[in-house]
């Protein structure tokens, strides 16, 4: 994956601004194929034969599904050889992976990315360049995503040298998220705040002042809608090989209160089971996945399948949690640890017993600027995740 270094932050493996990693993209006139196609899954837990990619077959900059509906959403974008580019917001059905309507685009040097979907509400943002380093973000809504419009504005309380970098739902059928905004300036606090995608309504705007948290890569957030707090995982900046570090943010009152977690090394995936009080996470230099009980942050470390001490190749990625079947699921980018191998989501349950391996998915390698992401329907337990293409396509599967 690409990194950037840019006012002193590195940013990786998290949800990152396309244009800050190049000055380009895109437009394109309205169109639709209709897709009337049954929501039908083959049974069988493996890797599935539904590939999605855009009409277009650019790179795809964000995608999610409605995990309550049969759709899902993409941006993508596409070079040509004059130089120019051209780019997407696009819906494509679940069940065949075919692209229900293109909803807007760009011929210029514009960018869009899917930044999620709550509530059956999805959520996209649209760069404009103006020049260099020189960029205006502004974001809009899809309600609801099977209506196939872009109907709504969404006007996050940040600034220009802020930006929205990971927004995380609630999984309660609402269109509640929790938001975190890097910043791309020393003088400028990341934030955090919920928001109602819904209603265009936003709770306090909370700095994050720790320095622990604000060095490096930015952390991995998840939203505890019960809790109403956003939960942020961390590595310790430090020369050494330490434990992580959790965070535990109100989004009403402010309160910051960190603490020390298992395992070692970077904590590359995060998500929590707020009705059971159930927070899970996966350190990088020991390949492990870890559970923690809320309520007296108590909790084990178990190792991914090919753990190696003396490799950290079989290390997680993104976390998602399942509410309906309570099944947390784990990207890992190479099987068993094995270099040429594809790649495994692994599910686990709520006391860190590993249920299944998914085995045949490929999202290693490659030069995609987003981090490998999972997104889950659960009443049909189904989900995409990148791949086989790391950077044009995504693959479906079942657990």
């Amino acid at each position: 994956m690409k990194s950037l270094s840019h006012s002193g932050n590195i940013l990786t493996k998290h949800f990152i601004s396309t244009a800050l990693i190049a000055l380009f993209l895109c437009s394109a006139s309205l169109s639709h194929a209709s897709d009337q196609s049954g929501f039908q899954v083959n049974p069988g837990d493996q890797a599935g034969d539904v590939i999605v990619h855009g009409q277009l077959g650019g790179l795809i900059f964000g995608f999610e599904v409605d995990p309550d509906g049969t759709e899902g959403l993409l941006c993508e974008a596409l070079s040509h050889p004059d130089g120019t580019w051209s780019a997407r917001v696009e819906t494509f059905s679940q069940a065949t992976g075919r692209i229900i309507r293109v909803l807007g685009g760009s011929e210029s040097q514009d960018d869009f990315i899917a930044l999620g979907v709550a509530g059956s509400v999805g959520l996209i943002e649209h760069e404009k360049v103006r020049g260099l380093f020189n960029i205006k973000r502004t974001f809009s809504t899809i309600n609801p995503l099977a209506g196939n419009m872009i109907n709504g504005d969404w006007t996050p309380p940040i600034n220009s040298k802020q930006i929205v970098n990971q927004v995380k739902p609630a999984l309660d059928g609402t269109p509640n998220v929790a938001v975190y905004a890097l910043s791309v300036s020393t003088s400028v606090n990341p934030v955090v705040f919920s928001s109602n995608l819904a209603d265009n309504t936003f709770g306090p705007v909370i700095d994050i002042t720790d320095p622990d948290f604000t060095q490096e890569a930015p952390p991995v957030i998840v939203f505890d809608p019960i809790g109403n707090q956003a939960i942020l995982g961390h590595d310790k900046p430090s020369p050494f090989i330490l434990p992580p570090l959790i965070a535990f943010v109100d989004l009403t009152t402010g309160s910051f209160v960190k603490k020390t977690g298992l395992g070692l090394g970077v904590i590359n995936g995060i998500a929590v089971d707020s009705e059971d009080g159930i927070l899970c996470t996966d350190t990088s230099f020991d390949s492990a996945v870890q559970f923690y009980t809320l309520s007296d942050f108590t909790g084990i470390s178990v190792f991914l399948p090919g753990h190696d001490p003396q490799t950290s190749t079989a290390s997680g990625g993104d976390i998602e949690f399942d509410p309906i079947n309570k099944l947390f699921l784990v990207a890992q980018a190479f099987s068993d640890g094995q270099l040429n191998n594809g790649s495994s989501i692994h599910v686990f349950d709520l006391t860190g017993n590993l249920v299944e391996s998914i085995d045949g998915l490929n999202f290693q390698g490659g030069d995609n600027v987003f981090p490998v992401h999972i997104t889950l329907n659960p009443s049909h337990r189904i989900g995409f995740v990148n791949g086989p293409d790391l950077t044009t396509k995504i693959q479906s599967f079942r657990y």
